[in-house]
């Protein structure tokens, strides 16, 4: 089923509208009053005076979004202008914020694994759960660790008014193109209410994915994919109140998702124009490995809030733990002959245990009026990637962190917003002694094992931020900022692949980037607009390269600059009808060598536009486009085929639609992601050549049809 004869029509309406549009941060009402953020400072502060640039995605947007596809990446890519396009697959690497690794957190817990990276912190709690998402858009000292390119926080559901509202939600998905073994099902209960000082929100939730096919009908190949896939999420909030000003809180969410797809890929080249897709095993034939995919992953937070400990002083303390199992896909190049294993399957093991403790204080001096958020954050982390047949990959690494930090926000007057702060960070990582492993990706090529002598490394990093905000008028409050992050490398990485006898040989020092912004937010009448200017600098790359020869990752240390630009902007035509659009450029280069980044880091700029009609509350349609430009800033090697991550992007269109239908108590909804069925490869596709497994093209359209009844 083909849709590419009205494709340009559609392209051309909205090319005419994208003047006018902008991102959807806040879909509904676009006030001030409505304009809020937890996740640049720590506390709950007014977007108009943060001196940085941040995004905020509502829950109306979530769930418009839900309803043509659950994935949070599809969802980010399509909402934050910094933000690289989906990969179109369960993994997030290459899928960068401005240029730099980005840190996941769900209500301020950290999803990602440091020490060991495997690119799937977004993917981490169903979009049910989630009432809004914060982005800090650039390295940001306000977090700690990880944060090189920015943070994504998922603020969760929290609890409904009055008695017991319960929600059941059904949905099929197929695809459009080749309905055989392509039917899914999605099925949600959320009960939400509030009993004296007791709230409380419970969400279940399950996702069963048939095949997923491309615009030609054919099987998305498995590596990372989500063909014959399901997921699960378990979400509780209780939240008590002691008294007016003291409150006790406990979140629990239980995610896994697992693909035991009883198919093989077939290899293609994307250098010779060939796809890599997936087939039926043969009568007989035995699947690889073992299902691919988090196995029963948690966090447990328990949060305790005093809003007068002191007088005009606040304190919140929370403590969580968090486990994750990871499984990844099997692999030929994991193979050792000499102990008869033919290939491998890792997983991320991770466990961490964390205290944080802030303090908000309020101080009035003369006509200056100054906020103080000062505390502590303490995290221990133990994460290991060993092979499911027990070989061990990547030995046990125990980190500690402790850190300590002050933030303030000085209000000069009416109009003038100055923030200032500190953060210093210690964090020592110990490991055992270990032996990496032999790997042969083919009999003539294997690693050579090494007898590595284990101890501590230890970093210890203070960083800054200064930001100030002039409030002009409405029509134009500008801003400048300059702040740090601090990154550990991703230590696992180099450990397995170490080439020295001993762990303080290992290149391993952390990364400070450097974040310098201006920009300037404006509001005319029923027209929003955002602009922002950036760069960011590292003395030390925070990346990796693949050695083609070895197959074996190495570390990137030479300094980086990053820099671009973003525009978005939103207009409200009437109550019904409103317009939105967003652009991100970034563009990177290894200064020593004055060389381009490739696709790990760099994405090829984009614009997403989107159309909303909302009437009387019953009846709402929204269309997304999604427009991903080209880039090309390296040659293909003497064979003519490009290497690593330098692949050249050609430019892709994809259009989401989609509709809901209020009739009392029921919703009726209906979605179709890639509308137009366009044939093409995701960016990060074409850019990477690690292996087949990339060489995957984008899902074709896809129908999603559901109903939901409140009571």
């Amino acid at each position: 089923m083909k849709f590419n004869s009205h494709k340009q029509s559609y392209l051309a309406v909205l090319l005419a509208l994208s003047p006018f549009m902008t991102l959807a941060n806040d879909i509904q009402d676009k006030t001030k009053s409505e304009r809020i953020t937890v996740t640049g400072s720590r506390i709950v502060e007014s977007l108009e005076e943060v001196p940085a640039s941040i995004t905020l995605i509502d829950e109306q947007a979530i769930n418009d979004n839900i309803q043509v596809s659950s994935e949070l990446q599809n969802l980010l890519a399509l909402l934050v202008p910094g933000m690289a396009p989906s990969t179109g697959s369960t993994s997030n690497f290459g899928q960068t914020l401005r240029g730099r690794n980005v840190l996941v957190m769900i209500d301020g817990v950290p999803q990602d694994t440091p020490l060991r990276n495997g690119g799937l912190g977004i993917r981490t709690l169903d979009a049910a759960s989630i009432e809004r998402i914060e982005v800090v858009n650039g390295a940001t000292s306000i977090w700690g660790n990880g944060a090189a390119g920015g943070v994504i926080n998922y603020i969760t559901q929290k609890p409904g008014t009055g008695k017991a509202n319960i929600m059941l939600s059904q949905s099929v998905r197929t695809s459009l193109v080749n309905t055989e073994d392509s039917l899914g099902y999605r099925s949600v209960i959320s009960v939400d209410g509030q009993n004296q000082n007791l709230g409380y929100v419970i969400k279940l939730s399950q996702e069963k994915h048939g095949v997923q096919r491309d615009a030609e009908g054919d099987i998305l190949g498995l590596q990372y994919g989500i063909s014959d896939s399901r997921q699960r999420d378990a979400f509780v909030k209780l939240a008590y109140s002691l008294d007016d000003n003291r409150s006790v809180q406990f979140t629990y969410n239980y995610y896994d998702s697992d693909q035991d797809a009883n198919y093989r890929d077939i290899a293609g080249n994307i250098d010779l124009g060939e796809k890599t897709y997936a087939v039926p095993l043969a009568v007989g034939e035995t699947k690889q490995g073992a299902a691919q995919g988090p196995e029963g992953n948690y966090n447990l937070m328990l949060k305790y809030k005093d809003d007068a400990l002191f007088e005009n002083t606040a304190l919140t303390v929370d403590a969580y733990r968090q486990k994750v199992d990871n499984v990844f896909f099997w692999s030929a190049t994991l193979a050792n002959p000499d102990l008869g294993y033919d290939g491998g399957q890792s997983a991320i093991l991770s466990e961490k245990n964390g205290l944080r403790a802030v303090l908000t204080s309020q101080v009035a001096l003369g006509e200056v009026y100054a906020t103080f958020i000062y505390g502590a954050d303490f995290l221990q982390d133990v994460t290991s990637q060993p092979f499911l047949d027990g070989r061990i990959w990547v030995p046990e690494m125990d980190m500690g962190s402790n850190a300590f930090f002050v933030q303030s926000k000085w209000e000069l007057g009416d109009d003038w917003t100055v923030k200032a702060g500190v953060r210093n960070e210690s964090i020592s990582v110990s490991v055992d002694d270990y032996n990496t492993l032999k790997l042969c990706r083919s009999a003539e090529v294997c690693s050579t094992p090494m007898a590595v002598t284990g101890g501590d490394i230890d970093y210890d990093a203070t960083t800054y931020n200064l930001g100030l905000r002039y409030r002009w008028s409405e029509a134009f409050s500008p801003y400048i900022s300059y702040s740090e992050g601090f990154e550990v490398p991703d230590l696992g990485l180099l450990l397995r692949t170490a080439t020295v006898n001993d762990i303080n040989l290992v290149q391993s020092e952390a990364s400070v980037i450097k974040n310098y912004e201006a920009g300037f937010s404006s509001q005319l009448d029923a027209l929003y607009f955002n602009f922002a200017l950036y760069q960011s600098k590292s003395e030390l790359g925070t990346g990796s390269q693949l050695d083609t020869d070895t197959g074996i990752y190495k570390p990137v240390r030479a300094p980086q600059k990053i820099w671009g630009y973003e525009a978005s902007a939103e207009y409200r035509l009437s109550d019904a009808w409103q317009l939105s659009t967003a652009y991100g450029y970034t563009e990177g280069k290894d200064t020593k060598n004055d060389v381009y980044l490739g696709a790990r880091q760099i994405s090829a700029p984009k614009l997403t536009s989107a159309v909303r009609y909302r009437a009387d509350n019953d009846l709402s349609l929204s269309l997304y486009w999604l427009h991903v430009f080209s880039r090309n800033r390296f040659n293909p090697n003497t064979d003519g085929f490009y290497t690593g991550d330098q692949g050249p992007i050609d430019s892709y269109d994809v259009l989401n639609l989609s509709a809901n239908y209020q009739l009392n108590n029921w919703q009726l909804f209906a979605g179709i992601e890639n509308l137009l069925n366009e044939d093409y490869f995701p960016a990060r596709a074409q850019a990477f050549r690690y292996g087949t497994g990339y060489s995957v093209k984008g899902a074709g359209a896809n129908l999603n049809l559901g109903v939901s009844y409140s009571f």
